[in-house]
């Protein structure tokens, strides 16, 4: 059977995969909204935990549609991600 729960894309750890659900919500910024998604970070793209910087991890790096694209881990928190275990 197979586990799966909803967490925020800051929450997972390299070498963590999932599928983005929800970007942003009511509180967000609309243009940092706007620039997530023009960085390739849509609802049902899947994500990559590539690296996570020493000392708490921030800037984290993600793998989503071919690209390589560094995130704050309080960007990352503004992304769901469903995640299968």
């Amino acid at each position: 059977m197979i586990n799966e729960r909803k967490v925020r894309l800051g929450d997972l750890k390299k070498g963590e995969k999932g599928s983005i659900v929800e970007v942003g919500n009511i509180y967000s910024s609309q243009e940092l909204i706007k620039r997530l998604l023009q960085m390739g970070l849509l609802e049902g793209a899947r994500v990559e935990v590539m690296h996570e910087a020493p000392f708490g991890g921030d800037p984290m790096a993600v793998k989503v549609r071919g690209s390589l694209i560094a995130l704050r881990r309080s960007e990352a928190d503004l992304i769901e991600v469903l995640v299968y275990e």
